[in-house]
């Protein structure tokens, strides 16, 4: 099994030529299925730039979704339209919807969003504020706190989910691939090979995701996970656990790659 692994290439900065070059490149590297770890498009334009970058495919494309993907509406709509999109064209498979996907005998994929969960850093302190708390419904908030209220909540929804296919992938596969956006760690999340500062590391991790992978790591010490991730476009490769491995990518804007292709 030979599975490409792409992060935060962001298509809404490229044409529709652009476009058909990347995916003919991915296609070069000949997979057998395609995982994207989010930041695809924005939210208007996601589904047609996923369309545009699937049509020449004859293999499977897992994803999930980044911040940038909701920009422009809910969360709420979002996650419909993506429930929809993996109903009308049977390549273009939304993780978080699919359950456990087998890969091999011994490999399974899952995958959920994730989500900057506030958690790490100083989140009450910081002054950084990104694009996602002006341009994503709910998080559009009169205060910090109702926006960390937010966030928690639903950084927690991803936790469970991921709980819930994690736990049930763990039981019959050796090896399972995590694919998720928002690093789940404060060591794997970086900015030019070093830990991101407290400023950023509250919109940059998800805590809550990393506290499931950590203890389902640690009660199934003969299963190995590797974490596939984005947003930080920094590339890391971090072992949290003897078993659990973290890795995220290095991506430009308008200049998508791909970031790996994974034998399983």
């Amino acid at each position: 099994m030979r599975l490409a692994w792409l992060t935060d290439v962001h298509l809404d900065f490229l044409t529709d030529e652009a476009i058909a070059r990347f995916a003919a490149e991915v296609a070069r590297c000949a997979p057998d299925g395609v995982v994207i770890t989010g930041d695809i498009s924005i939210a208007p334009e996601l589904g047609a730039d996923l369309a545009k970058l699937v049509a020449g495919w004859r293999v499977p494309c897992w994803f999930v979704a980044g911040n940038h993907d909701y920009y422009g509406a809910s969360v709420a709509a979002v996650r419909a339209g993506l429930r929809e999109i993996s109903r009308i064209e049977p390549k273009l498979v939304w993780l978080p919807h699919a359950g456990v996907v087998p890969l091999s005998r011994s490999t399974a994929l899952v995958g959920v969003d994730g989500w900057a969960d506030g958690r790490l850093g100083d989140p009450e302190g910081t002054g950084v504020v990104l694009n996602d708390h002006l341009r994503i419904r709910e998080l559009i908030q009169p205060t910090r706190a109702a926006l960390l209220e937010v966030v928690r909540r639903l950084g927690d929804e991803e936790a469970r989910t991921l709980s819930r296919l994690l736990g049930e992938a763990l039981a019959p596969h050796a090896h399972v691939v995590v694919a998720t956006h928002v690093p789940p760690f404060r060591e794997a999340s970086t900015h030019q090979g070093r830990v991101s500062g407290d400023d950023w590391l509250p919109w940059m991790t998800c805590h809550a995701v990393g506290q499931v992978l950590r203890e389902l790591a640690l009660a199934h010490p003969t299963r190995k996970i590797t974490v596939l991730a984005g947003h930080t476009h920094d590339a890391c490769r971090v072992a949290i656990l003897p078993n659990l491995e973290v890795r995220t990518g290095a991506v430009e804007y308008g200049a998508p790659t791909v970031q790996d292709v994974l034998e399983l």
